[in-house]
């Protein structure tokens, strides 16, 4: 099987652990074990309960407490909807490999995660792409994507809140496109890993899974959880949709191990505490951001309505690439180039670090892009 090289994975494992500031970081700021444990308020409990936890595969389809902790975040799921994962990125890609064949079609709503075209491209489907724009919000244009349905389209393809954009589509517009693919019986993917960090409210916006017999949720811990180490995802969907999934993870996956699901479940029983802590980070670190892109002649953009990462046009006759690894190698800052994500002339800027780290990376941002100014004037005729 030939697949493309997955440009934003390929960028990070090159330059993430060489770097001061990492802007190019996608998830709420790590929280250790013992933050985790401190937040549950089970300090004394939790040795003894590992202690005695035996080492086998445990429960395949994932334990009990982790699935009926999952489906308490949406609104119609149960346990028997829930199917845990090795994080997100494990979920996608099994419902790619379950209901994708060559010939298919799917739509993919891009800019995305590259999972969501690069599989079902490798499988041999054709896959059609319905470009966001910034005039839209970066938002999908469904007058756009009605044109695109046929007979034959399989899946819809997305993700809300978007990545990289952190554009958001509300419950509306999930119904809607929910309903455009019922008329060609597609399923609706939409990989819902940052939800949980909207701007406004409790954090979470409308899930998929809750809106459409056909449609299919995937999220994790890493996102809005801020543990990403434990590599705990699931699908949330139909419970026939999960058995067929089950035969092509039987493959690769068997069962999620027990201590990350066991601390996976313990998060999510408390996680008021931990998106508590994710709002004030996201939210606050937001403005900072939006303040510092209000100073910046060279750089415009949407403003995130959700998510960790916000996508910034740049005025400077560079490659985006180029860009990256100049500010890297002078400043030690690290952005992702949107070359990684099919977005030439744009960058990814991740705002959910620590609030300090933001504040002197985007400074020293500013030292760069001042420095590109003079040069690009002083090379003007």
């Amino acid at each position: 099987m030939k697949i493309a090289t997955f440009g934003v994975e390929m960028w990070m494992n090159e330059f993430e652990n060489h770097c001061r500031y990492n802007l190019a970081e996608t998830c709420v700021d790590s929280i250790t074990l013992g933050e985790l444990i401190d937040m549950a308020g089970v300090d004394n409990s939790v040795l003894g309960e590992l202690r005695g936890m035996r080492m086998g595969y445990g429960a395949i389809e994932g334990s009990d407490r982790l699935r009926d902790a999952v489906a308490g975040l949406y609104e119609t799921q149960s346990r028997e909807n829930i199917l845990t994962t090795h994080g997100t990125i494990g979920a996608n890609a099994l419902v790619h490999q379950t209901l994708i064949s060559r010939g298919d079609h799917v739509i993919a709503i891009v800019p995305t995660y590259q999972q969501h075209y690069s599989i079902p491209e490798s499988i041999g489907a054709e896959v059609e792409l319905l470009h966001l724009r910034p005039e839209n919000g970066f938002l999908p244009d469904l007058n756009e994507l009605r044109a695109m349905m046929r007979p034959d389209t399989r899946m819809i393809a997305t993700n809300n809140p978007n990545n990289p954009t952190g554009a958001l589509m509300d419950r509306a517009m999930l119904a809607e496109i929910a309903e455009i693919a019922r008329g060609s019986e597609a399923w609706v993917l939409c990989d819902e890993v940052y939800r949980g960090t909207d701007q406004t409210g409790d954090g979470y916006t409308a899930s998929i899974c809750d809106l459409s017999d056909r449609g299919i949720s995937t999220a994790g811990m890493s996102k809005a959880y801020s543990l990403a180490g434990l590599r705990v995802g699931w699908v949330a969907g139909p419970q026939a949709l999960l058995e067929k999934i089950m035969i092509h993870r039987d493959y690769n996956t068997i069962s999620v191990g027990g201590i990350d699901e066991y601390f996976s479940a313990l998060a999510l029983e408390s996680r008021a505490q931990i998106l508590d802590r994710a709002h004030r980070i996201t939210r606050g670190n937001l403005e900072i951001l939006a303040d510092w892109v209000e100073a910046e002649p060279l750089i415009s953009w949407v403003k995130p309505q959700s998510g960790t990462t916000a996508l910034v046009q740049y005025d400077l006759p560079l490659r985006s690439r180029d860009f990256c690894t100049q500010l890297l190698e002078e400043e030690g800052v690290l952005f992702t180039p949107g070359s990684a994500m099919d977005m030439e002339g744009w960058l990814r800027i991740g705002f959910a670090n620590s609030t300090a780290d933001l504040q002197d990376g985007l400074a020293r941002v500013s030292t760069f892009l001042a420095r590109q100014s003079v040069a690009q004037t002083a090379t003007q005729p």
